[in-house]
């Protein structure tokens, strides 16, 4: 009698010893399968967050209710491709030179204009940011500061020993041409000035459409230049496509 209660207590703890390993077993597969769905579901948040990165520069066009033209390549614009637009190199240093050259194989932002400058001979595309990749390729719109197409304060920049080396050449009254994705915009140049490279106030927004071009100074300077060039200049509004003012 004895051996058959010990066997049957043997049994019945091999039968709990199945049972928990079954239940073990089975917990261990539910982990699993939660772990892969929350692992995949972190794959497609990443790749979602990778594609918003990608996209933020359209993005940031929609917002201004031209995302359409501006995403869009420069002859749908109605301006010149900047792939026609051949820079007149003599003032140039040579390693901007050799900068511009390696950026025709790059992708770049959208154009959202081109700027020209009779009296000095510049025209030069802007691209939507003044990444060192676009000012390699041409001018860029500066950071926070308005686009083209858009009231404000128009900040454009461009590299001293490139595109923008003519700007000290320019003198108040000269009339800069900006091509934009509404038409093509007149500007006078009202002044020119040597500020600080801390001193931003002419950064500043403004209620009328103005623009202001800026660039590192002295020209010739040898290492990173201490001051900025700026040049503003002020809106003909005796045309149709250049009387926006904010409300």
């Amino acid at each position: 009698m004895p051996n058959k209660l010990g066997l049957l207590a043997f049994r019945s703890g091999e039968m709990l010893s199945y049972t928990a390993g079954i239940l073990a077993t089975g917990f261990f597969v539910v982990q699993l399968a939660q772990g892969e769905v929350k692992r995949q579901g972190g794959i497609a948040e990443f790749e979602a967050l990778a594609q918003a990165s990608q996209e933020q520069p359209i993005l940031a066009v929609a917002q201004t209710g031209e995302a359409s033209s501006a995403a869009q390549a420069v002859p749908d614009a109605g301006f010149a491709d900047p792939d026609s637009i051949e820079p007149d190199t003599t003032l140039w240093a040579p390693g901007r030179i050799a900068d511009y050259q390696a950026s025709l194989s790059a992708d770049l932002p959208p154009v959202l204009g081109v700027l020209e400058i009779p009296t000095v001979g510049l025209k030069v595309p802007v691209y939507q940011n003044a990444s060192d990749l676009t000012l390699d390729r041409g001018a860029g719109i500066i950071n926070g500061m308005s686009y083209p197409h858009e009231p404000g304060n128009i900040g454009i920049s461009g590299h001293r020993d490139g595109y923008f080396r003519v700007l000290k050449d320019v003198k108040p009254g000269d009339t800069l041409e900006l091509q934009t994705l509404e038409g093509p915009k007149t500007f006078t140049i009202d002044k020119t000035q040597v500020v600080e490279i801390t001193d931003t106030h002419l950064l500043q927004d403004t209620r009328d459409q103005t623009l202001t071009l800026v660039t590192c100074y002295p020209f010739y300077f040898v290492g990173h230049a201490p001051q900025r060039f700026i040049v503003t200049a002020s809106l003909d509004t005796t045309d149709v496509n250049q009387n926006q003012r904010r409300n």
